[in-house]
């Protein structure tokens, strides 16, 4: 087999936005992965976006991502969640047909030029000199590479878990990726465990419907990609059920079989997506839980239940299940079961993602910590194209807190590491008012041009949305009313650009994306511009640099914890070094002091 300038393993949601990038940037590209058949499955939730997460599936596609294309063309159900409060924590979410989505996925990787792929485990990383120069096979091959992009996902040496039953499995029926844990460790790595899992899903022809509350889509659907003025597809509801004392008494008493609570996990699970024996036991005093009923796809019976993840035995499952209401008579088709595998510490990367151990080495996705589609996307497409400007020589794309969601994921993670798996939230993210889903091509279409993974066509359709931005507010501006301009009055709480067509019927003609983007604009300009203030502050931090190879030891001065943390992170400037937790304000005085003589 020949050897390619860029190897990613795994073809879960970071391995195909890294693959599809790295090949973008023209260079050879081959992603290994263990099934051909499961690419971009969507092996837990069928849904792509949510709170803070749909953000970053928007920044993936503002940088030349797969990921908005995808659910556009899969989705079975859309909602902008927290369509009654502010714009700062607005997101877009879509069911998907789960089916259609994984094959959409194989096909476009398919018919990316220079991008090959190839199904098969990889076991172990041939090393030269503290670099990373190959990869080798469970089936013996030994396959060169200038740069390596690692996304493992939950599949080395993954291993699930269904009641007093395990066994060596990435997802139900497909095996782990036995080997690599082995040789990372070998290597120095320090590799840890932790655990997700995912709910049953039940035949929908077993359901009792009138006993659920059904949730509908929105009327309204947005795009995720911008390339996209509207999306066209079928239609599905979601629906509603509820836990009761019943449901809790059998999971009480079953907990003894739970490999949760019998030691046999020792990996962390994620505490923003709780199994149903800890929200159980975590929460004695709720007398029930929602549960969401969702379809996998238009043309299956199966139904996922969203919210009640479980690693207890099938038999348990099958009992408590059926005391939900809708759920009494299903037919479970596929149980629920917990999953543990090997994760590496985040710390040992740089912002890049590249490694601080062997060079040529990327790291993205789950195998970093995070949990979630969207967080694995986020940094494959990061990885993907970090890999291929290190071999054109060219500085890294590394994306601040004030740029995008993506620089908030990747810095906390490679700051403050992580010891369960990372979610992504509107909270975590402190100039979220700046960084909302609908502006994510203003912010970063322009950047992936220049980092040479933005084609014509998204530049072209930016600078239109840019130009008809323009063109509209001139208009606004152009109108008065009550000694006000159009502009003036949109700062009304109860003006709305759509509010304004009557009088101003040319507004009628600019696409809906871009009278949304006017309207948020103009209604939050005092903000946004408080908010430039603190942005302003923030770059200040960030531009005083720290040399990569600064000697803590010869500082003087220092606490001896504050040393062996920076050490450890080993920050790129002063503002990521005042974000490394319990880090001594009077060590960051010393620590800037020192950076400005050097």
């Amino acid at each position: 087999m020949r050897d390619y300038d860029i190897i990613v393993i795994g073809g879960g949601h970071a391995g195909i936005e890294a693959a599809a990038a790295a090949a973008r940037e023209g260079f050879s590209t081959l992603m290994i992965t263990q099934s051909l058949d499961a690419i971009g499955r969507l092996s837990c939730n069928p849904a792509i976006g949510g709170l803070a997460k749909g953000n970053l599936v928007r920044e993936v596609d503002a940088l030349g991502g797969v990921m908005g294309l995808l659910i556009d063309g899969t989705m079975i159900q859309y909602r902008t969640l927290n369509r009654r409060r502010g714009p700062a924590v607005q997101a877009p979410r879509a069911q998907a047909d789960k089916f259609s989505y994984s094959r959409a996925a194989k096909e476009m990787l398919e018919h990316i030029p220079k991008l090959s792929l190839f199904m098969d485990t990889v076991t172990d990383l041939i090393v030269e000199k503290d670099a990373v120069v190959g990869v080798v096979t469970e089936r013996g091959w030994r396959i060169g590479c200038r740069r390596l992009v690692m996304t493992t996902g939950t599949f080395m040496d993954g291993r699930i878990f269904i009641g007093e039953w395990d066994a060596p499995c990435g997802r139900l029926g497909e095996g782990a990726a036995i080997g690599l844990g082995a040789s990372l460790r070998r290597l120095g790595f320090d590799v840890g465990r932790l655990k997700t899992g995912t709910p049953a899903r039940v035949r929908a022809s077993s359901l009792d419907w009138d006993e659920l509350e059904v949730q509908p889509g929105d009327e309204e659907v947005i795009p995720f990609s911008f390339l996209h003025d509207e999306v066209d597809r079928p239609r599905l509801d979601c629906y509603v059920t509820w836990t009761n004392g019943e449901t809790h008494r059998i999971i009480r008493e079953n907990m003894h079989r739970s490999p949760l609570y019998g030691g046999k996990i020792v990996g962390r699970g994620p505490r923003y997506c709780p199994s149903i024996e800890d929200k159980v036991m975590r929460f004695p005093d709720r007398e029930r839980h929602q549960i969401f009923v969702e379809p996998e796809g238009v043309g299956t019976e199966e139904m996922y239940l969203n919210g009640l993840s479980s690693s207890l035995p099938e038999d348990v499952q099958h009992e408590f299940i059926r005391t939900l209401p809708g759920l009494r008579h299903c037919e479970i088709m596929r149980p629920a079961y917990a999953v543990e595998y090997d994760y590496l510490n985040p710390l040992d990367l740089y912002p890049s993602l590249e490694s601080k151990r062997l060079s040529n080495l990327f790291i993205a996705g789950q195998t970093n910590g995070t949990s979630g589609y969207e967080e694995a996307a986020a940094q494959g497409i990061v990885a993907g194209i970090n890999a291929a400007l290190s071999l054109r020589g060219e500085k890294p794309l590394i994306l601040g807190r004030d740029e995008a969601y993506i620089g908030v994921l990747i810095d906390d993670l490679v700051t403050k590491g992580t010891k369960e798996p990372y979610r992504m939230f509107t909270s975590r993210a402190e100039y979220r008012l700046s960084l909302r889903s609908d502006n994510a091509d203003l912010r970063l279409t322009r950047l992936g041009w220049q980092k040479h993974s933005v084609d014509e066509e998204r530049l072209e359709r930016l600078d239109a949305k840019i130009r008809q931005m323009s063109d509209l507010k001139a208009s606004l501006a152009s109108y008065r009313e009550r000694g006000k301009s159009a502009l003036a009055l949109l700062k009304e709480p109860e003006v709305t650009v759509d509010g304004l067509v009557d009088r101003i019927p040319s507004i009628a003609s600019f696409q809906p994306a871009v009278r949304r983007e006017v309207e948020l604009d103009v209604k939050y300009e005092g903000y946004l511009r408080r908010q430039e203030l603190e942005i302003a502050r923030f770059e200040r931090a960030e531009a005083m640099a720290i040399p990569p190879d600064f000697d803590y030891d010869a500082l003087k001065g220092l606490s001896g914890e504050s040393r062996e943390k920076l050490k450890l992170v080993r920050p790129l400037s002063i503002g990521q070094a005042q974000r490394i937790s319990g880090l001594r304000v009077s060590d960051i005085a010393i620590l800037m002091m020192a950076v400005k003589g050097v």
